[in-house]
């Protein structure tokens, strides 16, 4: 047989500096609206991963159109186990989770991935929702002003502060930092929840630097109605919360759980009682407008705020919808003590076994789908993640 020379070898395909992974269940027209905001970015040295989720539409193929790789699950394992296969298919250095149904403005990605070339020491970053929202009802105006107000205060010195938490609406975040840390946890939160938060209060606990950068922000696609939003404060956000921080033993009183706002909470239920004790006492109600009255007073800059986005009457409609707010913050509070001493009483033997792996913070003991020991994440490997099927292109 003649030999023939090999000739020059083929180069490496040139590793992205950045991977922008987005989970996606059904996403539909929202996720086309956050795949061209991502095309339309100003940075252009990265890889955009989809994962799909076990949808039903036509996700997968929306996303292959505009251009992405497409990871897609067996079934519908959830976001927490969505996004820990597309790090796993990831090349870059620096992974930066979107939900699906945000959008980025053009100089999003720029601005992130300059603070972590500034910062070798920074591990996380997270952003948050500009103040124009999408949708323009007035629960989804409200809501998503809300999240934007929340995360734009603080004390901030080139416009970002320390956090001890993560969000991976828009987050970013160092790729062995993540695989070495254990990734998210899909066993705890097999839904949507908080396992951002339970990530973040990890890299914490493990020394890691996080920020909160007010100028890397995205456009809120979601419409809210108002039982989605009381199931998701309660259910999917404040009873995981609480019970994250009552097991880890962490006091929280960053973001939305600040000083104020425990108290708002409080005054809150102070007021329904003592509504409820008007009927027997008449007066009763002067405790109750005096509970309102401190609650407008401790919250009048986000009134104010809300008046500059939207008026007078938007403000003026957004009172109850924030004591509704507080309402579920507190009934999630409830909830999550009920949950704490039911297990502390029936699984003794479950804190006893927590109490050794406590430091390392891997989550909540929840009833139901979150039920769950603080137990130490193993760091990801290929080998933990399951088949893929991924786009042939």
């Amino acid at each position: 047989m003649d030999d023939f020379p090999a000739g020059p070898a083929m180069p490496a395909p040139r590793r992205p500096a950045l991977s922008v992974v987005v989970p996606v269940r059904n996403g539909g027209r929202s996720l086309e609206r956050c795949l061209r905001g991502i095309r339309a970015s100003t940075y252009n040295d990265y890889e955009l991963i989809v994962v799909d989720d076990g949808s039903t539409d036509e996700s997968a193929l929306r996303a292959r159109e505009l251009g992405a790789q497409v990871v897609r699950m067996p079934r519908s394992l959830g976001p927490a186990q969505a996004r820990n296969h597309g790090v796993e298919s990831a090349r870059a250095p620096l992974i930066f989770f979107l939900d699906a149904d945000v959008v980025p403005h053009e100089e999003t990605l720029y601005l992130a991935v300059r603070r972590f070339e500034a910062d070798p020491k920074l591990a996380a970053l997270f952003g948050s929702y500009d103040d124009r929202p999408y949708a323009r009802g007035m629960i989804s105006r409200y809501r998503n002003l809300l999240h934007h107000y929340v995360h734009q205060r603080g004390d901030f010195h080139e416009n970002v502060r320390p956090a001890h938490t993560f969000w991976t609406g828009c987050g970013v975040i160092r790729r062995d930092v993540f695989r070495a840390i254990g990734g998210f946890d899909p066993d705890l939160y097999r839904r949507p929840a908080i396992e951002d938060i339970e990530l973040g209060y990890r890299l914490t606990r493990a020394g890691h630097k996080i920020v909160l950068a007010r100028d890397v922000q995205v456009t809120h696609l979601k419409r809210w109605t108002l039982g989605r939003l009381v199931r998701t404060d309660i259910f999917q956000r404040g009873v995981p919360w609480m019970l994250l921080i009552l097991r880890s033993g962490t006091p929280e009183s960053d973001l939305n759980v600040s000083p104020s706002q425990r108290l708002s909470v409080a005054l809150t239920g102070l007021m329904l009682l003592s509504l409820a004790a008007s009927l027997l006492w008449p007066w009763a109600a002067l405790v109750a407008f005096a509970g309102l009255a401190v609650t407008i007073t401790l919250n009048r800059r986000f009134y104010r705020f809300l008046g500059a986005q939207g008026g007078l009457s938007f403000a003026l409609r957004s009172v109850p919808m924030h004591h509704l707010y507080f309402v579920c913050c507190g009934l999630a509070v409830v909830f999550a003590w009920a949950m704490w001493l039911w297990s502390s009483l029936h699984h003794p033997e479950r804190d006893k076994e927590n109490q050794g792996a406590r430091p390392d913070l891997a989550g909540a003991a929840v009833p139901g789908p979150w039920m769950g020991r603080v137990r130490r994440r193993r760091p990801l490997s290929s080998a933990s993640v399951e088949t893929r099927d991924r786009d042939p292109r």
